[in-house]
């Protein structure tokens, strides 16, 4: 076979993609080798797409490097002698097309725009027919990815010490193209041949079963794949490991995998038993069969997010799967077992049914979000996942009360954008607004219309109106409920409404606009939501319906009432202002007889009455006068409700070295709790819920110096540690006995020890914690150097390290430095626009509350460049946080005082050991 190479003319490359002229775009830019670029949007042509691609990816995980091959199948929808598809990172060595799969390869030109990370394959001599069918070949060399992205190195040491190397992929958003040259975008569907070259130690699997293993010279091996479904390239997947795997199949005949390192196989039956009835649930509910013969999950060392939903393969940090069953908490087994519900939705929401671009990230991200909920409280309902949701949807509000925030969906074109996608409003507010929208049509209602549109648009790509449809019924129809108006106003415009109810007998005025934190009112002007309102009474428990279209409405109640409770058990996205004796009602309602109200009801009040102080609708007063009900609170929701709310108030305190009124404060939650916290036991007793809810408060109370609770811990402690942490602790107090025990030099050493020595995941995370809890400067220091250096500590780690540190009075002003020291390695590790930069930005910076530090925070963000982060959405959104601490703290801290001086006048108790070293 002959090959030439061709000489490429910039004429010849601008004839050959449609819609690039010169007159009707900006000019193209410059390829590498100094030529023209023949394509200059960020977004590829639509000339041609994939139809299969047959991929061969050979790792060397001694030199970390790895070669390949590919050969796509394209077909060409508009005459044209140049293709443009991605590639990023990838030596390309060998580019050819194909009139035929075996036909004589013609060497084609490769120009190269890293900007876009495209390449552009030009022909001279040959043009592509409109219709016609070719094959693209390319063979390619690249460096195994030193971050977490692509095609990654991965490493864990075994028990005797020895340092061994894994290679796994992590594709979504726009990584793909940093494994193989492709068509990397959702929209470009096609299925894959996939072959993976390695050595005898190791095994390999991708999306499918492996079909054969052919032997090759040099002590190789090749595994052959069978061919993908259609699917997206950010779904694919391929790791090179020497991992083991125990296996299940399900009651629909699939075969379900846990594959993890030799030494944490017996932490993989929990997972492999949730996703067998997981996946059956699924299969079920959806009435469409899972596709695939298999479905892996496999538990990799070094994983930036929780998981990805690999189609047959997903994967997963070490401790989103794996599960010790004598040293994983309450908290580790809902965890596990709904993030697994989360990617086993995906195979539907995502995998099957794709949006057509990341700007509906959320028809797949809300979905999975909101399925976590729906499915495990139907196979696991001991683990009563449902006292969780409420808590998803007040941390979306937070995000989406600022002016930074963005619709649910929203135009995103470069990776960066992308990434910040993957936030709070695309999940928690994407599942929070699809519960509501369950809740109005009833649940039989919207699982007919959500079954309908996964079966129409089957490996197909979607938009926002695809789902809207699925779900209007004629009946619908001829009630004249437009449920595409109604939800677009939900999801093409950021925030969410404030509804202002003023109760006058029977009669109910209603009255909505924009929740906002801020001091622009103009922000909240033209706004209008389609508000699916419920309420109850003190007469009836019948929750009864109004539909607010309108700025401004008015409802009649059956029946005067002494009270009325607006957004029954908080399944709306809104939040409710009481004008009149609204508050004064509820508020005595809570003090006599608070069970009157669901848990959930009670949580969304706690919730409101503050959200309501920070725009000026009630004054602080009001919320802390309801906040002394909380004394006869035993809920886990309204509890942890009322914690979310308080805690704040002495945190900004902190960074203002207001030591007495901090004191006060802290000394007033404990009133609160304290009768809870001498209530608990500490063992493992109890529910979930319950369970979650011991662990937290007794954590609370010795970080506090609660005399009784750090008697306790510093007992276990002690016992712990005389018998080398081989002494069983209940698994649900560990994490207050290794907080107390993280206090001094040597506890704190004999806690990093037995973090290193570990090979549970849950128990070195609560060590971690609580070393990251410890007084002593000097080892948070050192601890936030060890996780970016990620020998001692994983680098994946480090998001969370930081942020703990920065939540440590003794180590905020740390934190924030060694962000500010380190931003480039940073970015450059997790990558611009990822939640884990997102995370370190809002979370070092969230409790400060002083012009001096807002400008200090302005002046480095400000410094930075667009290609280091400076358009990030995350810093906008740290500023405002801050702003609005400010602001809080201008307007409040006076009437905080005379509150407590009336109400709690005594400073919090303390033990001796932490008067002087509180955290």
């Amino acid at each position: 076979m002959c090959l030439l190479t061709l000489l490429v003319w910039v004429t010849t490359a601008l004839a050959g993609v449609p819609h690039a002229s010169r007159e009707d775009g900006p000019l193209f830019p410059e390829a590498t080798n100094g030529q023209p670029f023949p394509w200059n949007k960020m977004r590829l042509p639509q000339a041609a797409s994939p139809l299969h691609y047959d991929l061969l990816i050979h790792p060397n995980l001694t030199s970390l490097d790895f070669s390949g091959s590919v050969k796509i199948q394209v077909k060409v929808h508009e005459e044209t002698n140049t293709i443009v598809l991605h590639s990023k990172d990838l030596n390309i060595t060998k580019a050819a097309l194909l009139a035929s799969a075996e036909g004589e390869g013609q060497i084609v030109k490769v120009l190269e725009y890293p900007a876009y990370q495209q390449i552009a394959l030009v022909s001279d001599s040959t043009v592509l027919k409109k219709g016609g069918v070719y094959f693209i070949e390319l063979e390619f060399v690249a460096k195994l990815s030193e971050n977490f992205n692509g095609f990654y190195k991965s490493t864990y040491r075994t028990r005797e010490g020895e340092e061994r190397v894994l290679a796994s992929t992590q594709f979504e958003a726009t990584s793909a193209r940093a494994a193989f040259p492709c068509f990397d975008e959702p929209a470009f569907k096609a299925d894959f041949s996939i072959r993976i070259r390695r050595e005898s130690r190791h095994i390999s699997i991708s999306n499918m079963p492996k079909l054969r293993t052919v032997a090759l010279p040099g002590g190789l091996f090749e595994d052959q794949f069978d061919v993908t479904v259609k699917m997206s390239t950010y779904l694919v997947a391929f790791i090179v490991c020497d991992f083991l795997s125990i296996s299940k199949n399900t009651e629909h005949g699939v075969k379900i995998s846990v594959y993890t390192i030799p030494e944490k196989i017996d932490q993989a039956g929990f997972a492999l038993d949730a996703a067998v009835r997981l996946l059956d649930f699924y299969d079920d509910y959806f009435d469409i069969p899972y596709p695939l013969p298999k479905q892996d999950l496999a538990a990799v060392p070094d994983f930036q997010s929780g998981a990805m939903e690999n189609w047959g393969l997903t994967t997963y940090r070490e401790s989103a799967l794996l599960f010790d069953p004598q040293k994983s908490s309450a908290s580790n087994k809902l965890g596990i077992t709904t993030i697994i519900a989360h990617e086993l939705a995906h195979q539907w929401f995502g995998n099957l049914v794709t949006m057509e671009w990341w700007n509906d990230l959320w028809l797949k991200e809300g979905f999975a979000k909101f399925m976590e909920f729906v499915s495990v409280n139907i196979t696991n309902p001991e683990l009563q996942v449902e006292d969780s949701f409420l808590r998803k949807c007040f941390e979306a509000m937070e995000v989406d009360s600022l002016s930074s925030s963005h619709p649910v969906s929203t135009p995103v074109e470069n990776p960066a954008q992308i990434q910040e996608m993957f936030d709070d409003v695309s999940y928690e507010k994407g599942a929070c607004i699809l519960h509501m929208l369950r809740e109005f049509l009833t649940p039989d209602h919207f699982k007919s219309g959500i079954v309908q549109y996964l079966k129409q648009y089957s490996y197909q790509n979607t938009v926002n109106t695809h789902l809207w449809e699925s779900l209007t019924t004629k009946k619908h129809s001829e009630d004249e409920l437009d449920i595409k108006a109604m939800m677009e106003t939900w999801t093409l415009q950021e925030g969410f409404p404030l509804i202002t109810v003023d109760v006058k007998g029977r009669q109910v005025r209603l009255n909505q606009e924009r929740y906002l934190k801020g001091e622009d009112p103009s922000r909240t002007s033209g706004f209008l939501w389609h508000v699916p309102l419920t309420y109850v009474t003190s007469n009836s428990a019948t929750v009864h319906r109004f539909l607010l279209k309108n700025k401004t409405d008015v409802l009649y109640l059956p029946e005067e009432a002494d009270w009325v409770k607006f957004n029954v058990d908080m399944s709306g996205y809104y939040i409710v202002h009481y004008e009149g004796s609204g508050w004064d009602n509820l508020i005595t309602l809570l003090k006599h007889n608070h069970t009157a109200l669901s848990s959930n009801d009670r949580a969304s009040l706690i919730n409101n009455v503050f959200q309501l102080v920070s725009v000026g609708k009630l004054l602080l007063d009001k919320a802390l006068d309801l906040s002394l009900y909380l004394s006869r609170e035993t809920e886990i929701m309204p509890v942890m409700q009322g914690f979310s709310e308080l805690v704040p108030l002495y945190k900004l305190m902190e960074k203002r070295d207001m030591e007495a009124l901090e004191n006060q404060m802290k000394g007033y939650i404990m009133h609160l709790f304290r009768g809870l916290i001498d209530r608990q036991a500490w063992t493992d007793d109890g529910s979930v819920s319950e369970r979650m809810l011991r662990s937290y408060l007794l954590l609370f109370a010795c970080v506090r110096g609660h005399p009784p609770c750090v008697s306790t811990a510093t007992q276990l402690f002690n016992k712990w540690k005389e018998s080398d942490g081989n002494m069983s602790l209940p698994i649900d107090v560990s994490h207050a006995v290794f907080t107390v025990g993280a206090r001094t030099e040597e506890g704190w050493d004999f806690l990093f020890k037995k973090y290193r020595e570990s090979l549970s995941t849950s128990l070195k995370s609560r060590i971690k914690s609580a070393l990251s809890s410890s007084p002593l400067t000097h080892k948070l220091i050192w601890m936030m150097e060890q996780s970016l250096e990620g020998s001692l500590m994983k680098t994946q780690d480090l998001p969370y390290v930081v942020t703990s540190v920065s939540n440590n009075p003794k180590g905020y002003k740390h934190a924030w430095d060694f962000l500010r020291a380190n931003w480039h390695s940073l970015v450059k590790k997790f990558d611009l626009g990822s939640h884990s930069i997102a995370h370190m930005i809002t979370g070092v910076t969230s409790q400060y509350s002083t012009r001096e530090m807002l400008e200090e925070i302005q002046k480095f963000f400000s410094s930075l460049t667009a290609e280091t982060g400076a358009e990030l959405r995350c810093i906008q959104q740290a500023l405002e946080n801050v702003e609005e601490n400010i602001r809080w703290m201008d307007k409040n801290l006076l009437l905080l005082q005379a509150w407590l001086d009336k109400n709690h006048p005594e400073p919090a108790q303390l033990d001796d050991h932490f008067k002087h070293a509180e955290l």
